[in-house]
């Protein structure tokens, strides 16, 4: 699955996504890649289930997503962007990114087992090893949290 027109086929399945982030269980937090704009944009998506072990305490009787993890699901989006996007130029050597800060988060509604998250992540800059992305959250067209991002690339030892 190595071989860059395999990575241009759109959905972009979790066994792909697992090939670009070193995110597993209980953490990778996205399930598909709907669209990519190389460079410019990504839409991927989030199926929430009952299942997800952060239910059993947030909370008992009273299930939310914890907000948090929404940051985290944009930010590995944000990571598939700039991983697909280097995959589509032939680059097979991707660094990792990793989250350094985080700006303007906002919750508008919370996020419950039965919802399909829908990730909209765009690229502003990346410049010198560091990205900044513009990302929110949607659940049934409605916006569900938003924030800024910004992700380093992990330097060489």
């Amino acid at each position: 699955m190595s071989e860059k027109s395999d990575f241009m086929a759109l959905p972009i399945n979790v066994e792909q996504i697992q090939e670009l982030l070193p995110h597993r269980y209980p953490f990778l937090l996205v399930d598909r890649v709907v669209e990519i704009v190389p460079d410019i944009s990504v839409v991927a998506l989030k199926n929430v289930t009952i299942n997800e072990p952060f239910f059993q305490g947030h909370f008992p009787g009273h299930p939310v997503m914890p907000g948090v993890l929404i940051i985290e699901a944009m930010a590995q989006a944000a990571g598939l962007l700039t991983q697909l996007s280097r995959r589509f130029k032939g680059d097979k050597g991707s660094p990792l990114f990793y989250l350094v800060k985080v700006d303007n988060a906002r919750f508008s509604a919370p996020v419950v087992p039965g919802d399909q998250l829908r990730f909209e992540v765009s690229q502003k800059r990346l410049v010198r090893g560091m990205g900044l992305f513009v990302a929110r959250s949607l659940v049934d067209g409605k916006e569900v949290a938003s924030c800024e991002l910004m992700c380093a690339a992990r330097a060489h030892k």
